[in-house]
């Protein structure tokens, strides 16, 4: 069914006028003089359109595609949300994913929450550097390098090899392709220790 309807819209599309009629079935005396009007309505271009009405769920998808393409476009020339954009670059890769969003996944894709380099923007700490060495304590920093990880930073890296992929990742390629070993990983840092 949608392939015909994608078919007739093609073929409108072409400057075809396409007309729909019902044809009682199993009548026959009248089967040829309805394959005769079918074809000939077929042949014959200069009709008038008899529906011109496409469904509503139709013209609801094209605003939310035009909506999306916007979004997209501010998201893309927007300055703010530098690290969630590292996750998810795509406004519809976003969307499709269903993430268990927590405060630890919120905090690791917006570098918002009990992070020292946060919170040493809003002077609730003294300085940026995380507990294992003297480095900020970013989001990137938790994911990729913090010692205090080293232990389920392993597990995720074997979780990924295991389905075929290699670290390290960008964290677009963690976030959409490996979203339930990242939000595992996530979901097991205790930041409060860190």
């Amino acid at each position: 069914m949608v392939g015909q309807i994608r078919g007739v819209r093609s073929l409108e599309k072409d400057n075809w006028s396409i007309h729909f009629t019902w044809v009682k079935a199993h009548d026959n005396l009248g089967n040829e003089l309805a394959d005769q009007l079918a074809k000939n309505a077929a042949s014959t271009r200069d009709r008038e359109t008899a529906y011109s009405r496409i469904p509503k769920s139709a013209v609801i998808k094209v605003i939310q595609e035009k909506g999306e393409l916007q979004w997209q476009q501010e998201w893309n020339f927007s300055t703010k949300g530098e690290t969630t954009k590292s996750f998810f670059p795509n406004i519809g890769e976003r969307k499709s994913k269903r993430l268990q969003m927590g405060i630890n996944l919120s905090t690791t894709v917006t570098g918002h929450g009990p992070l020292r380099s946060y919170y040493h923007r809003f002077k609730f700490k003294d300085d940026t550097e995380c507990v294992c060495r003297m480095v900020p304590q970013t989001t990137d920093h938790v994911i990729w390098e913090c010692a205090h990880l080293l232990q389920l930073r392993e597990t995720l890296k074997n979780r990924i090899r295991k389905a075929g992929g290699n670290c390290p990742l960008s964290n677009s390629d963690l976030a959409n392709n490996y979203t339930k070993w990242f939000q595992m990983f996530v979901n097991s840092i205790n930041f409060d220790s860190l």
